[in-house]
């Protein structure tokens, strides 16, 4: 029991001095990355954007030709996001920023939820996915990331393609991660949400 108890302890600490290299390492950065606003915009309409998104699985396109509204054309858009970033400084004293503190956004990643828990990527929601971004967020000010919120693949997979036909509305939360690094290579991310709502909405 000794020896079994020995190796436990082992197992454990090891497994927390990894954990916490984890959390150094992340947490090294001298600044904050804050989400200032997280939104979203309908890929078939006006690049306008809005805190939360009504995603249409199928839109039926009546121009250019040979598309018309006798004969529309069925058409898959995806849908892009946008997040508004600036950083925070962890030392509070007065201290100014350097260009050294400034940001450089490299990547994005999407995962959906559902607030009733049923999240089987595949059946419940969308697969979770990363997307490639690059934007540097300065010391002082906002800088503004687009990014893919929705691909065209997910809506051609389940649980979205069954919306064409079905009628079915799916509520999802998009868990948005940004992850960058600092001038110096200090690891640093930031995740916001926001509401996206699929099913076939109308096209007018």
């Amino acid at each position: 029991m000794r020896i079994i108890n020995r190796i436990l302890i082992t197992l454990v600490t090891g497994l927390a001095a990894t954990s916490c290299g984890d959390v150094v390492r992340s947490g090294r950065a001298p600044v904050f990355l804050v989400i200032d606003s997280l939104a979203a915009a309908n890929g078939n309409k006006a690049q306008t954007f809005f805190s939360f998104l009504l995603s249409d699985v199928i839109t039926n396109v009546t121009t250019p030709a040979p598309c018309t509204t006798d004969n529309p054309c069925p058409t898959i858009f995806n849908d892009p996001g946008q997040a508004i970033l600036r950083l925070s400084p962890k030392d509070i004293s007065g201290t100014a920023p350097s260009t050294n503190n400034d940001v450089t956004i490299t990547r994005v990643h999407i995962k959906y939820v559902r607030a009733d828990g049923r999240n089987i990527q595949g059946i419940d929601v969308p697969y979770e996915f990363d997307a490639a971004a690059t934007a540097t967020v300065p010391a002082t000010g906002t800088v503004t990331v687009g990014f893919q919120l929705v691909r065209h693949d997910a809506k051609m997979e389940s649980p979205l393609v069954q919306l064409k036909t079905n009628g079915v509305i799916i509520t999802t939360i998009a868990q948005v991660t940004l992850y960058g690094r600092d001038q110096v290579g200090n690891d640093i991310s930031a995740t916001g949400s926001l509401e996206v709502d699929f099913g076939n909405f109308g096209d007018q």
